[in-house]
């Protein structure tokens, strides 16, 4: 029997994902990916393992190459960034995420950091609180054109809900649906005509800052920047100067460069952005969908079977 390695934070022993390996005869450790871990403590612990089941951990080549034993590596949500895939398969071992299983989590959180901008809801729940009582010009999301950036499941699900609230849709993707009611066009022209522009494409070296100072200085005055992808797509730095001098807006972000969101960021000082703690795929629906689908991935793995999500490789 396997042993199996659990660092997803929402997961503990005795849940049902535990015991969908346990009732198979298999051993788990859960070691949460909570704060910073001490040096070599998650190396060890995958040295040991057959199979991980991680949350946010970044697990290098040195770490996968120190763990003879380890089979596959289920991430219990959608980006993989964090673990180094090339070096993964260079030794034989199956990395593996959950497409689509927080698609309508994030998609909502979208749509809500949307209305946040749109209403002003950071500036205006921070005056009440302090007393004050400000009468901000906001506006609706009807009648308004958001562009989506990359078109996965998150992106798909947000095209129904921007619908339910009369927007029109412009898509950026490779992958274009001619039977979804949306206009498909080139980035800059997306960004010349959104009033929001939501990202949604995974991770990869070329789209790293792929919202830079260019990105945000063709974007409309009056247009906010949603972020529930990955943080390594937009510039913060550039980001931070465009909400200070009015380029755009409003910003909506899930996801940062470096989490935690370091104390110095120059972000957190603007009253025009909403911020959340990478909570996208976080309700209970999602964790339940994602979790065993990641723990199914590993149950097939070891029983010599292919993993039913599993991640491109160079």
């Amino acid at each position: 029997m396997a042993h199996v390695l659990i660092t997803t934070d929402y997961l503990a022993p005795g849940d049902d994902v535990d015991r969908m390996f346990t009732d198979r005869g298999h051993t788990t450790t859960h070691s949460s990916a909570v704060g910073a871990r001490p040096d070599g403590e998650l190396a060890s612990l995958l040295a040991e393992s057959d199979a991980a089941l991680v949350g946010g951990d970044t697990i290098t080549d040195e770490m996968i190459s120190g763990a003879p034993r380890l089979a596959i590596i289920a991430r219990s949500g959608v980006g993989y960034d964090a673990v180094d895939v090339d070096a993964a398969a260079a030794h034989g071992v199956v990395v593996t995420n959950t497409p689509g299983a927080n698609a309508n989590a994030v998609a909502e959180l979208a749509c809500m950091l949307m209305l946040m901008c749109a209403r002003r809801a950071v500036e205006t729940t921070a005056g009440v609180a302090q007393g004050e009582w400000p009468r901000h010009d906001t506006y609706e999301l009807r009648g308004t054109t958001l562009g989506i950036v990359g078109f996965g499941p998150s992106a798909r699900r947000l095209v129904e809900l921007a619908a339910a609230f009369g927007m029109s849709v412009v898509v950026t993707t490779a992958y274009p649906d001619p039977e979804l009611d949306v206009r498909y066009a080139e980035l800059d022209d997306l960004l010349a005509v959104s009033d929001f522009v939501s990202l949604h494409p995974r991770a990869t070296k070329q789209n790293v800052g792929l919202i830079g100072r260019r990105a945000l200085s063709m974007m409309k005055p009056t247009a906010s920047l949603i972020n529930t992808a990955r943080g390594s797509l937009v510039d913060e730095d550039a980001l931070a100067a465009a909400l200070a001098d009015g380029t755009i807006a409003a910003a909506g972000l899930d996801v940062f460069a470096v989490e935690p969101l370091p104390q110095d960021s120059p972000l957190r000082s603007l009253p025009n952005v909403v911020m959340m703690s990478h909570l996208g795929g976080q309700t209970a629906q999602a964790r339940v969908a994602a979790s065993c689908a990641a723990a199914e991935d590993i149950l097939r793995v070891l029983a010599g079977e292919a993993p039913l999500s599993p991640v491109p490789t160079a």
